[in-house]
């Protein structure tokens, strides 16, 4: 095959995996920013605490449905266990929640079928509980950091809420998941061009084998629930079993070095140890289950029907539409997120008789960790104001004698660094 067959054929593949998945995409998206909209933080704080088995169940099960990659999900579960959280209810959620999410489930869906998007979130309900119990008995005698003074939000009326939907769903969480989404397509698109159908059938590894090299590259490395979904789906058209498929759905999204290292801090290495051998038997364990016990037609034969036929002949209008559109809104989120915010005017820094100090915050990479940053900082009593700036990685603080010591030490609990 020539170059310029190769590249039509990326191409082509490249864009049936968009058009699959583009409306459930779409459609997760919009679920999502009613969640953030109409279910207030404080509402969610409160599960967190109580019995092992109660904070562990209802951590997990508000995790599951909560769009949230492992670089969001890391900075809310710091905040959330620095404002009073228990250890074995924040391990809950940071187990359960990057692994799914409304968005993920239903892209999984159109892309894998049914018995994949559902033992998705039951893989994650049973891991997020299981590491909550274990972390719970084995860090019984440690301490917790005292809770800070909640600041209970404002309550909005429907229009700002309406208004808040289509804001998070539509324009900060794809700013949050769309370049690990774009790197997921790229992948796919590139294996299903170039790597023949049955090139790992022809390697002749077991199914247990597979699952360990899978797991041994997603362990360090990162790609969101949403993102790992079409490089599976491609995986398993080529040859990999779907077990092993399952293991990169699962470890992928919930591990990085990133994530290991901040956990670490804050957590303590128990609660690491915890939260990473979890991960590990649970996506083990899932994939043996599906490769040995379940029927492999379940998981292959939707792949099969979607991405194994001649790429880019069969979408429908609403799916090419639907493509066009999420590609439309990605790139108008990164105009948004990397677009200069407007400055005071000189008149409104005279009139300001408040301290105004700027700082560098190492560490945050998306409107999760702006929002954690900016909460935290807010409930010191000499900070009026936390504006963060996620392009220039700062935080312009508004208060009266602003201890800086102070604020390095709240970004600091939270897992980032402050210069």
């Amino acid at each position: 095959m020539q170059a310029g067959q190769y590249i039509l054929k990326f191409l082509g593949d490249f864009a049936t995996i968009l058009g699959e998945m583009a409306p459930y995409l779409l459609l997760g998206f919009f679920f999502a920013g009613l969640l953030y909209a109409f279910i207030p933080r404080e509402k969610i704080d409160k599960y967190f605490n109580g019995s092992p088995f109660r904070s562990s169940v209802f951590s997990s099960l508000l995790g599951i449905p909560l769009p949230l990659c492992s670089c969001g999900v890391i900075p809310t579960g710091a905040a959330l266990y620095k404002n009073g959280a228990s250890k074995g209810g924040t391990v809950s959620f940071l187990i359960s929640t990057p692994q799914t999410g409304v968005d993920s489930i239903l892209a999984t869906f159109s892309l894998m079928g049914l018995p994949f998007a559902i033992i998705r979130p039951i893989a994650a309900l049973i891991t997020g509980i299981s590491g909550g119990l274990i972390t719970s008995v084995i860090t019984k005698n440690e301490s917790v950091p005292q809770q800070t003074s909640d600041t209970v939000s404002k309550p909005k009326t429907l229009g700002q809420k309406i208004k808040d939907v289509f804001r998070y769903g539509f324009v900060e969480f794809i700013q949050d998941i769309s370049k690990w989404l774009i790197i997921g397509l790229v992948l796919a698109a590139i294996i299903s061009a170039l790597i023949p159908n049955d090139f790992f059938e022809l390697l002749n590894l077991s199914p247990i084998l597979q699952m360990l090299l899978i797991l041994a590259v997603s362990v360090p490395l990162y790609i969101c629930a949403t993102g790992s979904i079409p490089l599976a789906a491609i995986l398993i058209l080529k040859g990999v079993s779907p077990g092993a498929a399952f293991v990169l759905l699962m470890a992928g999204p919930a591990t990085n070095v990133a994530t290991i290292t901040m956990i670490g801090k804050v957590l303590g290495k128990k609660s690491l140890f915890t939260y990473l051998g979890t991960i590990i038997i649970g996506a083990l364990g899932s994939g043996l289950i599906i490769d040995y016990l379940l029927p492999v037609q379940w998981f292959t034969e939707i792949t099969q029907q979607h991405l194994g036929h001649d790429h880019g002949t069969h979408l429908n209008w609403w799916q090419i539409a639907s493509g066009v559109l999420l590609l439309g809104l990605m790139i108008n989120g990164y105009i948004q997120r990397y677009r200069t915010p407007k400055k005071q005017s000189e008149t409104q820094l005279k009139n300001n008789i408040m301290q105004l100090k700027t700082i560098k915050v190492e560490g945050m990479t998306c409107n999760h960790c702006k929002a954690n940053v900016e909460n935290n900082l807010q409930k010191l009593a000499f900070v009026e104001n936390a504006v963060v700036n996620l392009a220039e990685k700062t935080v312009t603080l508004e208060g009266d004698n602003i201890d800086l010591d102070k604020v390095k030490e709240t970004v600091e609990s939270i897992g980032y660094k402050a210069v």
